[in-house]
């Protein structure tokens, strides 16, 4: 219901646009495009106000540095959870490189590697190399499904897309936060709320729902960020919760993170070996 009220709200503003003068004065050189506030329709301010606090955002995040971020090479601890019970969890190294290479390697000894490339998973251990098809394997599935709604995806992509919308939601209370609730909804209709805290301008809460591809039941993903720290000049939280569907998930906590490292393209090209154990 809340996003069919979004898109008649967002119609709205186009019946507004196209309910304008037919022919409107052609702008002489150096003169804004921008119509006054008078001349928006309540869409076209609605969305204005979204942009604004998303421009926010990213200057908060880091700005053109944020923006132009190619790789980052992070350090922590996870945790897994099942009906608020932790399920397991490890040490994890892990790689990035825009846009859609990911290599996690997990546990001190740093023995299994999990790589992410482009909507391919795979798996390496002791035993050889094993390709993880998201439809058999619900984790993959998952780290899969994050990716394509990952904040740099929607703040590097998603905003540059034709079609893609705005809308600003009105203030909420989350996580104990003032915050600024901002849907964005690109061209495939992939929509995803981004709660924006009005202190610090950083998001406190981002939320998307998505069909489970067998029970075809609705499924919400929210990803909680917390302990802020700037990290070579781009605001980096520390802490990440993934709730599911109202209960805890994963648990993530970054104890070293760092940028532009420019690691070999061999971290994310495994070769594909399937050793049985004899």
């Amino acid at each position: 219901m809340r996003l069919l009220a979004i898109l008649c709200l967002y119609l709205a503003g186009l019946s507004g646009q196209q309910s304008s003068a037919p022919h409107p004065p052609t702008p002489t050189a150096g003169v804004s495009r921008t119509p006054a506030p008078a001349q928006l329709s309540e869409g076209q301010r609605n969305q204005q106000k979204a942009r604004a606090v998303i421009d926010q955002m990213i200057a908060a995040l880091g700005g053109q540095a944020y923006l132009n971020v190619q790789d980052a090479y992070s350090e922590g601890r996870y945790g897994r959870f099942h009906n608020e019970t932790m399920a397991g969890g490890a040490k994890y190294f892990r790689y990035w490189k825009w846009p859609d290479s990911e290599r996690w390697e997990l546990t001190d000894q740093r023995d299994i590697v999990q790589l992410y490339v482009d909507d391919k998973a795979m798996e390496v251990t002791f035993r050889g190399s094993r390709q993880l098809f998201p439809e058999k394997d619900e984790g993959a599935r998952l780290m899969l499904q994050r990716r394509h709604y990952a904040l740099e995806i929607i703040l590097r992509t998603w905003l540059n897309e034709p079609g893609t919308a705005l809308f600003d939601e009105g203030s909420a209370l989350t996580e104990n936060r003032m915050a600024e609730s901002i849907t964005i909804i690109n061209s495939k209709n992939d929509a995803v709320t981004i709660l924006v805290s009005v202190d610090t301008h950083l998001p406190v809460k981002k939320t998307f729902f998505t069909r489970d591809p067998q029970s075809h039941e609705r499924d919400e993903e929210d990803e909680i960020f917390d302990n802020w720290k700037k990290e070579q000049g781009i605001n980096t939280p520390h802490s990440i919760v993934i709730m599911r569907n109202g209960q805890m998930a994963r648990q993530q906590f970054i104890s070293n993170v760092t940028y532009n490292n420019h690691p070999p393209d061999s971290y994310f090209t495994p070769i594909l070996i399937n050793h049985e154990k004899k």
